[in-house]
């Protein structure tokens, strides 16, 4: 297959499987292309995928926020009551010296996931206004820089580990951040396995590209 500039390589999707490089083709709405070698999904296309990861980003957030104003926890050990809040976890990083360890746990379970649901949100809403041309590719390449580095799952399963140490040594209460962050784990990880940037790049491309060329 002979690629003669850059520019061409916009039309070639790469399976994520075995990497061959596929060319890509129009296809109908509610319909999926396949890799020619192995058969696996390179791409859907669903005209309803703009209001579904809007409102799927937009809940998200939503209890992301939630997950940071309220308590995780309440600890009452031997009488000693203490309240665990997300913030208070990082900062008692920074407090303790750990300043290193607070600023990657900073990134990593508060900014980027925090990133990733704000870029979601502007890109479909973008998406949905068909504006953004340039802007929405931006979004799309910081979003797929930065998605690997969500440890949000990572940090919520800590957590669960912790509390099956410390319930020996006291009483626990779980607070309403503890729930809301658990959904909103749950709404990150059903994104990232059911909604791909090739998706939203596929969508972009008959949205604002399409649209721009009749």
């Amino acid at each position: 297959m002979k690629i003669e500039n850059e520019d061409a390589l916009d039309n070639f999707v790469i399976c994520h499987k075995c990497f061959t490089l596929n060319e890509e083709i129009a296809i109908k709405d509610g319909s999926k292309a396949c890799c020619s070698e192995c058969g696996g999904v390179l791409y859907r296309y669903d005209s309803k995928l703009i209001d579904h990861g809007l409102a799927l980003s937009l809940t998200g957030f939503i209890f992301f926020v939630l997950a940071n104003l309220f308590p995780l926890m309440q600890i009452d050990i031997l009488g000693s009551e203490q309240f665990i809040t997300l913030p208070k976890t990082i900062f008692s990083l920074f407090d303790n010296g750990f300043y290193i360890v607070g600023f990657i746990c900073a990134f990593l379970i508060f900014i980027f996931p925090l990133m990733i649901f704000v870029i979601n949100m502007l890109l479909f809403l973008l998406l949905k206004m068909k504006r953004g041309e340039k802007l929405t590719k931006e979004l799309l390449v910081l979003l797929s820089h930065i998605t690997p580095w969500s440890m949000a799952d990572i940090f919520f399963i800590s957590i669960l580990v912790a509390l099956v140490k410390l319930v020996a040594f006291g009483q626990i209460h779980i607070g309403v951040a503890f729930w809301a962050l658990m959904i909103f784990v749950l709404i990150d990880i059903y994104i990232t396995k059911s909604i791909h940037l090739s998706e939203i790049w596929m969508l972009r491309k008959r949205i604002l590209l399409d649209k721009d060329n009749k």
